[in-house]
């Protein structure tokens, strides 16, 4: 009775919004609908293995849970190593090669963040319209909607021909360094194809991110005189800890307006001794109140919608840092991280038609999203090479944060809108 109630809702809902489908089309909705016990059961059975990304067990786990999904739909399977070095598990590739329509390449990720001394947060269903996991919508609900929306096209016989790649990584939420390792066969392949769609959370029904801000590091260094408390501000000048703040508190000044642009100082270490640990980004400090520091260091990250707006910023603190106060030097250090993905003509096409998508099913128009409330994101490592979207996963609230939550009711509009997109794209 469910389904025949959940099939004349959406009826009623095309009728009113004034779109058409095709039959076949219809026929896929359809079989989102019948299959979606199903879909929750295998939501569930991942979110209860912990994978965070230092698990290297459960992430292998979980993508051998979705490996067996994948060769049940005629899919070809990989799992890609990666160096001990790196610490990580890998990477799960499944594809396939046909000559029909565009060349999809979609991303999904198998870790969280939530690790294995984390307190535990099964899987567990508290209403109608919501459940709670660890990774429930970040990302496990976007990477079971990728297998179910293949699934409804695969009974129909719809994958025939087409060419697709479902790429998760291992390490999503820490990617291992190098990048040019634990990226390049995920970036090397993603330029095989067409178009590539992320499912990371949904924000709701009606956006999509047609842009995605990257993220890079900075390292502030400071070096002063040493001394008596009562000479700063004279012969002995001002100090490491003052001058830190003067062009912490000068990158505020001067880079806060600037839209899209932010930048955070997330650790600061002053005084007599100093020493800060990379790895485990931790940092030992010891002073005086008499004593004045002789150094400082600080570290931050910066987020940015093009690499333009990237090196411009980072020109301004550079010049900031050069203007040093009395008795001091500052250096500044910049490091890569996940690059941007900047709005295009292409994205907003594809945006375009996912909006056309679900206007016919009933759910209401799609239009980009602010690219200054995501993260980065993997898209992004592929951003120039193709036209993306991101952002057509799961919905819920609380990513990374205990009792995350998914929202059942939106699940099965978005996994049948995948479904219908997904073969639109590739006619």
């Amino acid at each position: 009775m469910k389904t025949i109630f959940l099939s004349f809702a959406l009826f009623i809902s095309l009728v009113a919004s004034g779109q058409t489908l095709a039959p076949i089309e219809k026929k896929l909705i359809q079989t989102v609908e019948q299959q979606m016990e199903q879909t929750v059961q295998l939501l569930r059975q991942t979110v209860d293995i912990n994978s965070g990304t230092y698990n290297i067990a459960g992430v292998r786990a979980v993508g051998e849970l979705y490996a067996k999904e994948f060769k049940a739909l005629g899919f070809m399977v990989e799992w890609i190593s990666l160096p001990d070095t790196l610490k990580r598990a890998g990477h799960l590739v499944a594809y396939r090669t046909g000559t029909k329509g565009k060349k999809l390449f979609l991303i999904g990720h198998l870790d969280t963040v939530f690790e294995p001394d984390m307190p535990a947060n099964p899987f567990t269903q508290l209403n109608d319209s919501t459940a709670t996991g660890q990774g429930v919508n970040d990302m496990k609900g976007g990477d079971v909607a990728i297998i179910a929306g293949l699934k409804a096209m695969h009974q129909l016989g719809l994958l025939d021909q087409t060419t697709i790649t479902v790429y998760m990584t291992g390490d999503e939420e820490n990617a291992g360094y190098p990048r040019e390792v634990s990226r390049g066969d995920f970036i090397a392949r993603a330029q095989q194809h067409d178009i590539a769609l992320a499912f990371e959370t949904a924000s709701g029904m009606n956006t999509v991110a047609t842009a995605r801000r990257g993220a890079s590091g900075w390292t502030l260094e400071v070096e002063a005189k040493q001394g008596h408390s009562s000479g700063v501000f004279g012969n002995a000048g001002y100090g490491s800890i003052y001058e830190a703040a003067r062009i912490i508190n000068s990158f505020r000044e001067q880079l806060s307006k600037e839209t899209y642009l932010t930048f955070n100082p997330g650790l600061i270490v002053g005084g007599s001794e100093v020493s800060y640990n990379d790895e485990t980004q931790q940092g030992q400090v010891a002073g005086k109140t008499n004593i004045i520091s002789p150094h400082t260091y600080a570290n931050g990250d910066l987020r940015f919608l093009s690499e333009e707006q990237k090196e411009n910023a980072r020109n301004v603190m550079r010049g900031i840092v050069g203007q040093s106060l009395p008795g001091t030097k500052a250096t500044i250090r910049f490091s890569d991280g996940i690059p941007s993905m900047p709005p295009t003509e292409g994205n907003t096409k594809l945006a375009t038609q996912l909006s056309e998508v679900s206007e016919a099913l009933g759910f209401g128009k799609v239009s980009p999203g602010n690219p200054g409330s995501r993260g980065a994101g993997d898209i992004s490592y592929v951003a120039k090479y193709l036209d993306c979207l991101d952002g057509l996963g799961a919905s819920g609230r609380g990513a990374h944060a205990p009792g995350e939550t998914i929202n059942l009711k939106e699940y099965p509009k978005l996994i049948q809108r995948t479904a219908v997109f997904l073969y639109r794209l590739t006619r």
